[in-house]
């Protein structure tokens, strides 16, 4: 992207369920803005290049000649496979399959890093710590449940651009770490899910699909029949505090999706926390309402140092999407 010049790209954030499209324009300032997104589900498409297409045709037969794809999972290698969908994407067919000139590939989490980044103090919302606005300098540790666990963290040498300040993102894959459970009823989360898993995730626990498994421990504890109600149901049910065995297999969430938080930020040396994710920000008031933030603070003698760390969740309504074109940029600015 040449100084002084206007461009447009696509930007592609693909995750597990959903694959979500959208025109960008970056000005000559770097200034992103995005059009009305078009969301496609991965199960209707059988590959990526036919959701492309699909969304080609949307838009009259004809789209920018260059793309930036999010992806939920490793974007290393000649293959790029997906952690929870079929598709896959070869980077070296990438101009040829889809008729683009210049290309970016990133990780989805990296791209919400990136969207972190860049974006307004306003776009923020306060969970937990310090009322403060997120440092200018430091490691922000960034995730966000949905179909798995995305895991980024962001570096910023606290200077203004203008003086030469730097910033770099790093994706990880840290929602496949070990769960650790903190008191019985964990445990018997975790005997449940070992008897499917021989190693159990982060992301076992804390994702959206996940609660299905939260709330079927809850009733065995309970000795109530188990209802093969889908996550989507017991989300609903939760958070409208309709069924009393849902509003708890929620809370349960918050309290891991607050211990999860807190490890990354140890982990991480993290200065801030930010969460990301359609998710997180549907069930924002019952995280503000939950044990969250006295999880994340619950570090042994770690407790007061976590206490001072600002976490945040960012509001912006396509932080992928926001973070691909971002990221655009950073690769092929001159």
């Amino acid at each position: 992207m040449s100084k002084g010049k206007s461009t447009e790209l696509v930007a592609v954030d693909i995750g597990g369920t959903h694959a979500r499209f959208a025109l960008a324009s970056v000005d000559e300032h770097g200034q992103i803005t995005l059009d009305e997104p078009v969301t496609l589900h991965t199960s209707d498409h059988g590959s990526f290049q036919l959701a492309w297409q699909a969304f080609r045709e949307r838009n009259g037969g004809t789209l920018p000649p260059a793309v930036s794809i999010a992806i939920a999972g490793p974007v290393g290698g000649e293959v790029i496979r997906f952690t929870n969908n079929p598709w896959i994407i070869r980077p070296a067919l990438i101009n040829e399959m889809l008729g683009v000139e210049r290309y970016t590939v990133v990780n989805d989490f990296a791209a919400v890093a990136y969207a972190v980044a860049l974006a307004p103090e306003d776009q923020f919302l306060h969970l937990a710590g310090p009322d403060v606005p997120l440092p200018a300098a430091g490691t922000i540790s960034v995730l966000g449940p949905g179909t798995g666990l995305g895991v980024a963290h962001l570096w910023r040498s606290g200077q203004p651009r203008s003086q030469g300040g730097y910033y770099h993102v790093q994706a990880t894959e840290g929602g496949h770490v070990d769960y650790a459970p903190l008191d019985l009823i964990e445990d018997g989360i975790l005997a449940r899910l070992r008897k499917r898993h021989n190693r159990v995730s982060v992301e076992r626990v804390v994702s959206g699909p996940a609660i299905v498994d939260i709330y079927q421990a809850l009733a065995a504890m309970e000795g109530r029949a188990v209802h093969d109600l889908t996550d989507v149901a017991i989300w609903q049910a939760g958070t409208s505090h309709q069924d009393s065995l849902a509003v708890a297999a929620v809370d349960r969430f918050c309290l891991s999706l607050g211990s999860a938080a807190g490890d990354y930020a140890l982990a991480h040396g993290a200065v801030g926390v930010v969460i990301a994710g359609g998710l997180g920000y549907r069930i924002r008031e019952t995280i503000l309402s939950s044990g969250f933030s006295e999880r994340f603070r619950a570090k042994g003698r770690f407790a007061s140092m976590m206490a001072q760390i600002p976490v945040k969740l960012i509001t912006h309504p396509q932080p992928g999407l926001f973070g691909a074109a971002a990221a655009y940029v950073r690769e092929h600015a001159e």
